[in-house]
């Protein structure tokens, strides 16, 4: 059941998405399961000043809109990485100022891991997805193919998009991959990336992974 506390708190998450200055007036969207529904910012919603009558409460598994609010045009995504996703419950999408501006340069990196924090938190690979038409069945289904087995990914001309098990988790992975994409961009292209050894040596010693 979706309370008041369930919609402030997501009204709230959503506001914090332009206080960290992550997205502005109507760019963006966001989106959290509760149980086996999902509230996601409505269509045309400002995400920073999101208001309790653009909050959209819709089934999970039919997409059926509960509470007479039309969803965002990119809720389609939102939901197929959820219900593909049962680690995840948290799917956020904005136009980041840096990760932005990464997408739209004529050569995207290959390799995005110029600090630790990349592979440790973003995610060692991050899919760099060819541009579709926003709302489209299309960029729709090359996003929840994509993050069937990646957190992150990066949508050309567009923008990011970013899951978690929570709301802290997603915009960590936010945060860090717009901040790589900021060394990317202060640096004109001029920036060193991390071996494959130093992300091994990362596994081992700080998320503690065994080796084989």
């Amino acid at each position: 059941m979706i309370t008041n506390e369930h919609i402030e708190k997501f009204i709230a998450e959503a506001h914090r998405v332009g206080d960290a200055g992550l997205t502005v007036c109507s760019s963006g969207n966001i989106s959290w399961r509760v149980g086996d529904k999902i509230l996601v910012s409505g269509t045309g919603s400002w995400v920073p000043s999101l208001p309790k009558e653009k909050v959209s409460i819709c089934n999970l598994e039919t997409g059926e809109v509960l509470n007479g609010v039309k969803p965002s045009m990119e809720s389609v995504f939102h939901m197929g990485v959820l219900k593909e996703r049962p680690d995840v419950n948290v799917v956020l999408h904005f136009q980041s100022p840096y990760a932005t501006a990464v997408a739209c340069m004529k050569e995207t990196p290959k390799d995005f891991n110029v600090t630790a924090e990349v592979p440790c938190h973003v995610g060692e690979e991050i899919p760099v997805i060819p541009y579709y038409r926003p709302g489209s069945k299309e960029l729709a289904e090359a996003v929840i193919a994509a993050m069937k087995d990646h957190n992150s990914v990066l949508l050309k001309k567009h923008g990011q998009v970013v899951c978690g098990k929570d709301f802290d988790q997603a915009f960590e992975r936010a945060m860090f991959f717009e901040m790589a994409c900021r060394i990317i961009i202060l640096t004109k292209g001029e920036y060193m990336t991390l071996s494959k050894k130093e992300i091994a040596d990362l596994e081992t010693y700080v998320l503690g992974k065994k080796t084989k």
